[in-house]
C-alpha cells in the first residue's frame, strides 16, 4: 500500500509501477473477496516518542525516518520488509525536495571522505566502490530530542535517554545537530563518555560496523549515545552511508596484511545485518 500512498496525489500515479501492483491487488481483492487488510510500513515515516528501541529500552526521541527507496523484488525476500516509498510530511510542502537534494549531496561527500578513507587503509581510492559500495544505500533520520525537563514529566528519568549506546550498521555517518545543545556522547578507547560538543559549520563523522569488518578490526565502530539534558527541544539530521544493500563484507587482504596476516571478524552481508536491526527497533 506504500507506493499508493505516496503517489496518490500525482497526476501520472497510475503510471508507476508499484502503484500498478497495489491496484492489481485491490482489484483481486474487490473481485474474490470484497475485503482486505492495509498494512503501511512502519520503518518509514513518523516515528513517535520511545517507539524506537536500543537494546531493549525504548529512546526518547521521536523521527522521521527515510530509506533508500527499495522497489518491489529489488532484493528478492531479503529487502522486502524495506519496500516501498518514503512517507513524507505535508507541511511544509518543500520538505522533501530539499531533503532529496541533501541526500544527495551527503552522498557524494560521503564518497569522497571513503576514498580517503581507502587511501588510509593502504588500498586504492576506489576500494569502497564497484560491488563494495558503487551503488550505495543509504538511511535518513530526522530526529527531535525532547528537552530534560519534558523528558522527565513523560516518564522515569533513568529512563529517558535520548538514544541507547550502540554502534551504527554501514560505512559512514554524517550527523548535523544543533550548534548550540552539547548531548551526543562518543566511548574513547578508555571506556569513558567524551562529549562531542557541537562545532558550528561542521558534520560529525561516524565509523559503522561494515568498515569495522572491512578494515579488520583496524577502525572501531564508535559506540556512542544521546543524552539531552539542555531544557530546550534538540534537533539533529543523521544520514547513514552505506555499502550495497547485497554486498557480502569481508576483510580486505590490504588489512589483513596490516593486522598481522589472519582475519579477526567473520564476513556478513550489510543487507541482512540492517534488517535484523530494524525488525528489532522498533515497538510495534
Amino acid at each position: 500500500m506504500g507506493p499508493l500512498m505516496a503517489k496518490c496525489d500525482e497526476p501520472d500515479m497510475g503510471e508507476d509501477p508499484g502503484v500498478a501492483e497495489v491496484v492489481r491487488q485491490l482489484d483481486q481483492a474487490c473481485r474474490e473477496a470484497g475485503f482486505f487488510y492495509v498494512n503501511i510500513s512502519i520503518y518509514r515515516g513518523y516515528q513517535r516518542l520511545r517507539e524506537n528501541i536500543t537494546k531493549g529500552v525504548p529512546d526518547m526521541h521521536e523521527a522521521i525516518d527515510c530509506y533508500r527507496e527499495v522497489r518491489q523484488g529489488m532484493y528478492g525476500d531479503l529487502g522486502k520488509v524495506l519496500e516501498g516509498c518514503d512517507q513524507w510530511p505535508v507541511n511544509p510542502p518543500d520538505l522533501k525536495p530539499i531533503m532529496e537534494e541533501y541526500i544527495s549531496l551527503c552522498t557524494e561527500l560521503s564518497r569522497k571522505i571513503m576514498r580517503g578513507i581507502a587511501l588510509a587503509l593502504g588500498g586504492s581510492p576506489s576500494e569502497f566502490e564497484g560491488q563494495r559500495a558503487g551503488d550505495p544505500f543509504w538511511v535518513l533520520r530526522i530526529l527531535g530530542y525532547p528537552g530534560a525537563s519534558k523528558a522527565n514529566v513523560l516518564g522515569n528519568p533513568e529512563n529517558d535517554i535520548g538514544c541507547g549506546a550502540h554502534t551504527d550498521y554501514g560505512l559512514l555517518t554524517l550527523l548535523n545537530q544543533d550548534d548550540d545543545i552539547t548531548a551526543l556522547q562518543v566511548k574513547n578507547l578508555s571506556g569513558e563518555w567524551i562529549s562531542a560538543v557541537p562545532v558550528p559549520g561542521t558534520f560529525v563523522c561516524n565509523i559503522g560496523d561494515m568498515l569495522k569488518i572491512w578494515s579488520n578490526g583496524f577502525y572501531d565502530a564508535t559506540v556512542h549515545r544521546v543524552i539531552n539534558s539542555c531544557p530546550r527541544y534538540r534537533v539533529c539530521v543523521a544520514y547513514f552511508y552505506e555499502p550495497n544493500f547485497d554486498v557480502l563484507v569481508e576483510p580486505l587482504d590490504v588489512c589483513v596484511r596490516r593486522t598481522g596476516g589472519t582475519k579477526k571478524l567473520g564476513r556478513a552481508c550489510y543487507g541482512e545485518h540492517l534488517v535484523s536491526k530494524v525488525l528489532t527497533n522498533f515497538v510495534v
